[in-house]
């Protein structure tokens, strides 16, 4: 089954019939102003040498955490020399508020870039990035990451995408539509661009990133966005990080098709 056949079907399984019927997902909003941008400055731009851009946020003063295929050239399938990807903390009308180069960039390992898209590979859909100098800016905190929500929770993203590529916008509220193995199905309203957008939720009045958008979905005319889970991959990668080279892939990988919905194009 193709990727947007088998989506429509999950959607069409899930659209009205978790969400109550007073819930209304919020409408985009540009974060144009700096009072607009104040608390979003770890999310930003990911440019990906001369060939696009997709969205990132910091998880910690040196790493952002981003969708897996945005590591790859969508042409050809090869791996992005990390060097050539430089990190916008909240790139807006021209000016980011920090920039950073690039050391390191590690995808889940798990992860497989095809020629094809494929559900299943959501649940490895996710990357960790290595800036070449910690972002320590008081304007600039890191957000945490956290467990995956439930069906019927309510979330919020904040991404840059081929038509607002320029200023990120802010959709307050949306909602998981459906919590399965390995993805979250959400509502939220993402296009090119927006692959490795954060995607939040209010815990303990702070927010944490609980998953992040893997490719964009559409269905009879409504929008919607699948995601990764973060608890297990993002671990995984840290440790990764933290031990200075790739964990050799496991014998048992299964090969997953990639390359899907969120892909971004150059502005």
């Amino acid at each position: 089954m193709g990727f947007r056949f088998a989506l429509a079907a999950i959607l069409a399984a899930c659209i009205g019939t978790v969400l109550p019927a007073k819930a209304q997902d919020a409408g985009l909003k540009s974060l144009q102003t700096g009072n607009d941008s104040r608390g979003w400055e770890a999310v930003g731009r990911l440019n990906l040498g001369e060939r696009g851009f997709c969205t990132g946020a910091l998880i910690a003063e040196d790493l952002v955490l981003t969708a897996a295929h945005c590591l790859f050239d969508k042409e050809t399938g090869a791996r992005i020399d990390a060097r050539t990807i430089e990190f916008l903390a909240g790139w807006r009308n021209g000016r980011a508020a920090a920039y950073r180069g690039v050391v390191r960039a590690e995808a889940h390992p798990e992860y497989v870039y095809g020629g094809h898209d494929d559900v299943d590979r959501v649940q490895f859909d996710v990357a960790l990035i290595k800036l070449d100098q910690p972002i320590r800016l008081p304007s600039i905190q890191p957000f945490a990451t956290d467990d995956r929500p439930t069906a019927g929770d309510e979330v919020g993203v904040v991404s840059y995408a081929q038509d607002r590529s320029e200023a990120p916008s802010l959709q307050q509220l949306c909602h998981v539509l459906d919590r399965r193995t390995g993805m979250l199905v959400l509502s939220c309203d993402v296009d090119f661009g927006s692959s490795g957008a954060p995607v939040f939720s209010m815990r303990d009045g702070d927010l944490r990133i609980v998953s992040v958008v893997s490719a964009k979905a559409e269905m009879g005319g409504r929008r919607g966005a699948l995601g990764t889970p973060l608890a297990a991959p993002v671990a995984l990668l840290r440790h990764m990080m933290a031990e200075g080279g790739s964990r050799q892939q496991p014998a048992n990988v299964r090969v997953l098709s990639g390359g899907g919905g969120g892909k971004f194009v150059k502005p």
